[in-house]
């Protein structure tokens, strides 16, 4: 106890004594009282001034401790208001220091707390976050959904939720190791889903010491879907595979032939043939590269369409003229239903003749002798026009009308090249399609025939370039 304080003690209680004595000697001298009488008088009479001295000081104990509940309770909205200058007053402004600080660093840590949970949110990539105990502390709403987890996930292993060895042992090795690992999971079966994952150990504070540091890392697993980049990675091999495979075989036969010609085949009677088949492969080969020129263009940002007002039935009838001879050849039966005259449309005319004689085309070839194709045009809503074409054919397995818009993408691949076929139409009617604002699909069933069905929208306004 400090000097001050002691003399503030020292004072009070020599002061309640002073008046104690000189009450009781008044009472026993003047008043004639008994020693008894007079002591308990005098004892009665402090004790008031004894409480009213004692509350002066146990006041500011009790508005510090007040104080010190508020701590407690994470209230800082008030300072204890102590006057005394002796130890009691600094340990007032003390406290109340404490208290100002302590709530301006919680009111900070909240604010990172916050700013850190929105970037969480906003994130695409799911994070996982587990303690050193390998035990999850939380997960962000992005891998929520991305694994599509139960809401409750807190103090869970990583393995309870996510059935998978590998990852469950970069965590670990990331926790008692301190490695940072970047691996890549299959999630499913089916090998549909492909997520890279990133590990990073979190490092112990280095305030403690090593000792007391041992065993306290936790980690973080950040979890990219990388599923669609495999599939584009996919089709892009896909692409380089098909095209050299498509370029091989024309260029191939046209090599083989030039050089049976420079053997001296040019003199003889088989070399007009020689030459007719180097010249059917090179239109193959002009073909082809026409036709990527033309996916190139429409995929470009540069690429735009001259619309202008085109009467649905009228531009049936001008492409079925123009598909009408290969239609004969094969005995199919090329039929329109009717179509109202007022039925229009905006769009390219010269893309939209290119969309239907493909898809008419494909519906020939794929055609049985004798079979049929029928062609339709109907309102669907209020912006869009919906064609058919439909045919008795030859069908698309199930598990190929997903893919069947797809680049060089095949069904038979040995009947396509008999009919000539580049693999690249369908693929330029979705684009076309899609550059118009409307949208393409196919329904068929094999034995039975296909559908193909394409959308175009009524009005120039409605239509996304």
């Amino acid at each position: 106890m400090s000097l001050r304080l002691r003399w503030k003690w020292t004072f009070f209680f020599t002061f309640l004594l002073f008046i104690f004595l000189i009450v009781q000697a008044y009472l026993l001298h003047y008043a004639n009282r008994s020693f008894l009488f007079s002591s308990l008088f005098s004892l009665i009479l402090m004790i008031p001034v004894a409480y009213f001295l004692a509350r002066s000081l146990a006041d500011p104990i009790s508005e510090m401790t007040r104080r010190a509940i508020q701590l407690v309770s994470t209230t800082f909205d008030k300072k204890v208001q102590i006057s005394s200058r002796d130890e009691l007053g600094s340990l007032s402004k003390a406290i109340s220091e404490i208290g100002s600080q302590l709530g301006n660093k919680i009111e900070e840590i909240s604010k990172e707390k916050d700013y850190l949970q929105t970037i969480l949110k906003g994130m695409m990539e799911g994070v996982l976050v587990v303690d050193g105990r390998g035990r999850i502390l939380m997960v962000n709403d992005a891998l929520r959904r991305l694994l599509s987890l139960a809401s409750d996930v807190s103090d869970k292993m990583p393995l309870e939720i996510i059935r998978n060895a590998e990852l469950e042992g970069a965590i670990r090795r990331a926790i008692h190791d301190g490695e940072n690992i970047a691996l890549e999971l299959d999630l499913d079966k089916s090998g549909e889903k492909t997520i890279e994952v990133n590990v990073v150990s979190i490092l112990p504070s280095k305030r403690k010491t090593d000792e007391d540091s041992e065993g306290v890392r936790g980690a973080i697993a950040v979890f990219h879907d990388i599923t669609r980049l495999k599939q584009l990675e996919k089709i892009r091999q896909d692409f380089v595979a098909n095209v050299s495979h498509e370029l091989r075989t024309p260029l191939t036969t046209i090599k083989g032939y030039a050089e049976t010609l420079l053997d001296g085949a040019l003199k003889e009677d088989q070399a007009f043939q020689f030459v007719q088949v180097i010249k059917r492969h090179t239109d193959r080969l002009t073909k082809i590269v026409e036709d990527l020129l033309m996916l190139s263009r429409i995929e470009t940002k540069e690429f735009q369409l001259k619309l202008e007002v085109v009467s649905v039935r009228d531009f049936i009838d001008d492409v079925t003229d123009f598909v009408k001879d290969l239609a004969e050849k094969k005995k199919i039966s090329l039929s329109r239903n009717e179509i109202p005259s007022s039925l229009s449309v905006q769009a390219d005319r010269s893309h939209l003749e290119q969309i239907l004689i493909n898809l008419l085309d494909n519906a020939i070839k794929y055609t049985p002798e004798g079979g049929r194709v029928t062609i339709s045009a109907i309102e669907g809503d209020s912006k869009d026009i919906q064609f058919l074409i439909e045919d008795n054919g030859i069908g698309i397995p199930k598990e190929d009308l997903s893919r069947v818009f797809e680049r060089f993408y095949r069904v038979d691949k040995g009947r396509s090249k008999e009919m000539g076929g580049t693999g690249l139409g369908l693929s330029i009617v979705k684009h076309l399609v899609q550059a118009h604002g409307g949208r393409v699909w196919v329904e068929s069933q094999p034995g039975k025939g296909s559908v193909f069905y394409f959308t175009l929208p009524k009005q120039k306004e409605e239509i996304n370039l």
